[in-house]
């Protein structure tokens, strides 16, 4: 990879393309049973008709489909546009909630690459530079001081480095913000605190905002749908219902318990929000949340207001404006209830979007309490106002720690208390609590497929991740031994399940993948046993 390590910061303004290229031959090698190179599955080709009609210049990966410009005037416009949005990150009036890490973050990197260490991504790909998580800050760097700061075009060159901005450099930058999951462990290790991630994700944002560049998954599919319909899934609150219903029904003739889901209940102590993927690809882990809150006599309700049935907030990846609207429908659901506080269920990002950052958003009589669902299933667990075996958890469990509960909100223990206390079989993976890596699906990729990202998904951003599990099991793999990873996020569970599947984790090895809720009611002693059923889904 000599060639590829010899890429320089100012070549992401070259006139061709793309600027790198991964093979499998570069990657970070695997551990056993994935120890053969020979095995890894091909990438897939961008195909001629995506080469000529989209911008497939960094790296033979596409995943914004940026039309190519058609003449110089459409090149001209996407510069001018890229660099009005530029002014605004940088402007207290238009970016008052991200300006002072955002700039921090731009001012003070010491270029000491401890970052880079910590990238999963940088390690996955071969420690290829182009993903290094300082190179979109020294691009986005090199640009503000050359074009916006005044004096910038004599000055700027010889304090920062030169860079030409050019429509090449545009949609580079676009894409490479889409090579970061976001997930933030570059701001944790950084001995002075500055924050790439931060920096990826305010990319993304002028994108967004300023020139309507944005997947199609995170946005249109996304987002708009949900202020739309109540759904990033499409699916209505009658749908929901009707949804509920079969899954309460289920519930309860495999539990023995009868189990119906409270809707609209007015005064609860909670409002419980479920990412509704759950409820399409996963409903055993709503059935899962009803059964233990009913066990634990909790009062507790879902409400069919718009958007406040999902927990889902994209914008958290992408956009601002679009985080806003849906945090405040969530809260307004709230609201109108007059419920105590918000729980939110097994899902990452919704926890982030919805507390830490819609603090900045949800003044006044919004500011309703919004709490993550896992102290509070450890202090049920632990009360003693349910019965458990533990030995119905008997087979090994690991616990993937999602990014967004972990490194972002602090909570590493309660899931572990409860693990300890019901898995005899619970063991660590390493590194493990805020010190883990990324699912490799973070920041919205477990739902992007499109050309070949998927391949560099599972390839590069899941393989760290991937490393870890098959590290934990090393003592057990054999496929007659049924093995979980406990993935308590909606999110990581969407990104296990493709890379488990393209890797025939299950089939070769007995890998499942759940969540938490699951395993506290397979070890419930008071009713039917076998709650987690042994099969791919």
């Amino acid at each position: 990879m000599d060639d590829k390590n010899a890429f320089q910061v100012e070549d992401i303004s070259k006139p061709d393309g793309p600027l790198t290229h991964v093979d499998n031959a570069d990657l970070m090698p695997l551990p056993p049973p994935l120890n053969n190179p020979a095995d890894e599955p091909a990438w897939r080709e961008l195909t001629p008709a995506a080469r000529e009609k989209y911008a497939a210049c960094l790296d033979d990966t596409i995943v914004l489909n940026i039309p190519k410009p058609k003449n110089k005037d459409e090149e001209q416009a996407l510069v001018r546009k890229f660099l009005d949005g530029l002014s605004k990150l940088f402007s207290k009036e238009d970016n008052w909630p991200f300006l002072r890490p955002f700039m921090l973050s731009i001012e003070h990197c010491a270029g000491c690459q401890t970052c880079s260490g910590a990238c999963h991504i940088y390690e996955a790909s071969g420690k290829n530079p182009i993903y290094r998580p300082t190179l979109r800050a020294e691009i986005l760097r090199r640009i503000y001081y050359k074009y916006l700061k005044p004096g910038g075009k004599f000055f700027g060159k010889w304090l920062h480095g030169d860079i030409d901005l050019t429509w090449a450099t545009v949609v580079r930058l676009a894409e490479l913000s889409y090579r970061c999951n976001l997930c933030r462990r570059c701001a944790q290790t950084c001995p002075i605190g500055a924050d790439n991630g931060l920096i990826a994700r305010e990319i993304r944002k002028l994108f967004s905002q300023e020139l309507g560049i944005h997947t199609e998954e995170l946005h249109d599919k996304g987002t708009v749908l949900q202020l739309k319909v109540g759904s990033s899934t499409g699916m209505n609150a009658l749908v929901v219902k009707d949804n509920l219903e079969f899954i309460d029904e289920d519930t309860s003739e495999r539990t023995g318990m009868t189990i119906k889901t409270p809707w609209d209940k007015a005064g609860a102590d909670i409002l419980l929000i479920h990412n509704a993927g759950e409820i399409m690809a996963w409903p055993e882990n709503p059935g899962a949340f009803a059964v233990i809150f009913e066990a634990a006599g909790i009062s507790w309700t879902l409400s069919s207001e718009l958007a406040a049935y999902d927990s889902v907030n994209y914008g958290l990846f992408y956009d601002d404006v679009m985080l806003a609207r849906v945090a405040i429908k969530q809260a307004e659901a709230a609201k109108k209830l007059g419920v105590k506080k918000i729980i939110l269920g097994e899902c990452g990002h919704a926890h982030k979007a919805l507390t830490v950052i819609s603090d900045r958003v949800l003044t006044g009589d919004l500011n309703i309490p919004r709490e993550s669902a896992f102290p509070l299933l450890r202090d049920i667990v632990m009360s003693g106002r349910i019965r458990f075996d533990p030995s119905r958890n008997d087979f090994p469990v690991t616990l993937h720690d999602p990014c967004n509960v972990t490194r972002m909100m602090g909570i590493i223990e309660p899931q572990r208390e409860i693990l300890r206390k019901l898995c005899p079989k619970f063991r660590e993976m390493e590194p493990h609590g805020c010190n883990n890596y990324c699912c490799g699906g973070g920041s919205g990729f477990a739902i992007h497929s499109k050309h070949n990202f998927e391949d560099w998904r599972f390839k590069i951003a899941g393989r760290k991740k991937l490393s870890q599990i098959l590290t934990a099991f090393a003592d057990c793999l054999d496929p007659s031994i049924h093995k979980y990873v406990c993935a308590p996020c909606s999110n990581c569970k969407g990104q296990m399940r493709d890379m488990f599947q393209y890797y025939g984790l299950w089939e070769k090895h007995s890998i499942l993948y759940g969540g938490l809720v699951e395993l506290i009611v397979n070890a419930m002693a008071d009713i039917k046993p076998g709650y987690i059923e042994w099969e791919w889904h």
